[in-house]
């Protein structure tokens, strides 16, 4: 007979199961709310009678991916000003909250180990404790179509319509799915897989309502024409539905991970899960 393991008493105990709603705007909380996908989602959010909205970042200034004029300044008291790796600065942050929108996070596959380990990894472990908690038990965890690209970079037809190689491309392209391996290639995309791991703990652990959402590359442009890109885009308008709709299916128990792109040529990436699992008034 093996020795009786020691467990974490954090991730054997789920939680008895509560209304997720009671009838009242949701106390929403964006993390990385100056961030391009967090300010948009916040100015998206907080324009809906259903939600009050909240947000933290480790700056009040905009990110180089969003431009000043294009930022909706949020207002003091809905604001806390937060690092990620800071448990007491999360906690304080998320007192009170009745679901987190986690989009915080080095956003660079170029970042080094140490940053993606911090923000990325130790930043979203803070936020998944303090969910816990504070008794906070919806979540959107950004997760990133990144997690998938080592098709573009290894596999066939993938790796054609990477290069630019268009001819001879299948019409349509072969679908890679959320039940497709995951293939990260470098600690970024590799810390968005660890982050579906963890939210998936989380849920069957605690109980804890999450979507992971696969989000294709928002730029502030909100265009894209290079073929591969173009492949895995995600318009503003697009980004900010699929988080809502994948907020309001956490109302009950779900754990999901979605692709979250905008559809159009060579797309190689599921959408018609994202649908069927969100709701089928997605457009993209």
């Amino acid at each position: 007979m093996s020795p009786a393991r020691k467990t974490n008493k954090r991730f054997t105990e789920v939680q008895p199961e509560e209304p997720m709603s009671e009838g009242r705007p949701l106390k929403v909380h964006v993390t990385g709310a100056y961030g391009l996908i967090g300010n948009l989602t916040y100015r998206h959010l907080s324009g809906k009678d259903d939600y009050e909205v909240y947000g933290s970042g480790r700056r009040t200034a905009s990110s180089d991916r969003i431009d000043d004029e294009d930022l909706l300044r949020i207002p003091d008291d809905r604001f806390s000003l937060a690092d990620l790796t800071d448990r007491d600065a999360v906690s304080q942050a998320l007192s009170g909250m009745d679901a987190v929108v986690h989009l915080g996070a080095v956003p660079d596959p170029g970042a080094s180990f140490e940053t993606i380990l911090e923000s990325n990894i130790r930043g979203t472990y803070n936020v998944l404790e303090v969910c816990r908690e504070e008794g906070i038990r919806r979540l959107i965890y950004a997760s990133s179509v990144m997690a998938s690209w080592g098709y573009g970079q290894f596999s066939e037809p993938y790796k054609s319509l990477l290069k630019g190689r268009l001819e001879g491309l299948p019409d349509p392209m072969p679908i890679v799915k959320v039940t497709d391996p995951p293939r990260p290639t470098e600690p970024y995309s590799a810390s968005k897989v660890w982050g579906e791991g963890i939210c998936r703990t989380y849920h069957d652990a605690h109980g804890f309502s999450v979507v992971c959402l696969r989000i294709g590359w928002v730029n502030k442009d909100n265009e894209a024409t290079e073929p591969f890109l173009r492949s895995v885009w995600c318009s503003q308008a697009d980004i900010t539905q699929i988080i809502e709709l994948a907020l309001k299916a956490t109302e009950k128990p779900i754990y999901e991970v979605c692709y979250a792109v905008t559809d159009g040529p060579h797309r190689w990436v599921d959408l018609d899960h994202t649908r069927d699992r969100l709701g089928h008034d997605i457009t993209v």
